[in-house]
């Protein structure tokens, strides 16, 4: 069995939604099914340490036959096994190992130096990249919106207000023109100094806030785009937003609109609900396009 000795070359965060690839290994799932490895790929997988965007669908072709990608999935292999998803035993980085995307398919067929033609559902993908946009807009809205509420200095987040998001973020799960997001309103979050007080109350207040700020947000058609440094799997790569008067950076692995203009209108609405005696506030993000 060879397995890869370098992470996987990715194509979709510059868009790419087609490519050429050559197969470097495939090998039968103890569930059913196979991993396909490829040398580079347009198809986002989904990545366990933070599964907030799930997996592109996509087909293999090869010759007049073509395999629909069932699942896609970062793993990972230190030359003798192959590690998927949770399983993965350590982390982005580790010498010696190396981060691949698994394309998961039904039935056997291919083999080690095919060439496949891999093609991206390319609805469900903008669809997708719409709802990451869209996402990342409504946390810097919301972090603008809570800034008052800071009794301690934190962290700040891209356009310099406190950062809400990052600090009380619980899950993130990025739809089709959609996202959710939820949040912790616990101690750990007030002991660094958030205030909690009215917090109920001010829900409509705070809602109207973040949809205003997305619409003058939106109404700039700003230009979006991923900024990498590198090609591979593992390669730090930031969201970059040309808000006027800044350029906004946010450490991102996703996929995005290439603007603002495309999103048509993006609303929030705020709940809160009680969790085992703490807080947590839910934010529903829509682009109506």
């Amino acid at each position: 069995m060879t397995l890869p000795t370098e992470d996987t070359r990715v194509l979709y965060p510059g868009g790419a939604v087609d490519a050429q690839a050559t197969v470097l290994h495939s090998e039968l799932l103890p569930g059913g099914g196979f991993a396909v490895l490829l040398d580079v790929t347009p198809v986002h997988p989904v990545d366990a340490g933070w599964p907030d965007q799930g997996p592109d669908l996509a087909l293999l072709h090869h010759g007049a036959a073509f395999w629909p990608v069932e699942d896609c999935i970062v793993g990972a292999t230190d030359g003798s096994a192959l590690y998927i998803g949770e399983d993965i035993p350590v982390g982005k980085g580790t010498p010696g190992w190396a981060f691949v995307v698994v394309h998961v398919v039904e039935t056997d067929g291919l083999s080690a130096g095919d060439t496949v033609t891999v093609e991206v559902d390319e609805g469900l993908r903008d669809s997708t990249s719409a709802g990451h946009t869209s996402c990342h807009l409504a946390s810097l809205a919301l972090n603008l919106a809570l800034a008052d509420r800071w009794k301690k200095e934190v962290r700040p987040d891209a356009l310099g207000h406190p950062d809400f998001d990052g600090l009380a973020i619980d899950e993130s799960l990025i739809g089709p023109n959609a996202s959710v997001d939820t949040y912790r309103l616990g101690k750990s979050l007030r002991k660094k100094g958030f205030s909690v007080d009215g917090f109920a109350e001010a829900l409509p207040q705070l809602e109207a806030a973040i949809n205003a700020t997305l619409l003058d947000w939106t109404s700039t058609e700003a230009a979006v785009h991923i900024d990498r440094d590198g090609d591979l799997l593992t390669d730090r790569r930031y969201w970059v937003c040309e808000l006027p008067g800044t350029s906004v950076r946010i450490p991102c692995g996703g996929t995005h609109v290439s603007s603002l203009s495309t999103l048509g209108v993006v609303n929030v609405t705020l709940g809160l609900h009680d969790l085992d005696g703490t807080d947590v506030l839910t934010m529903n993000t829509s682009a109506t396009r």
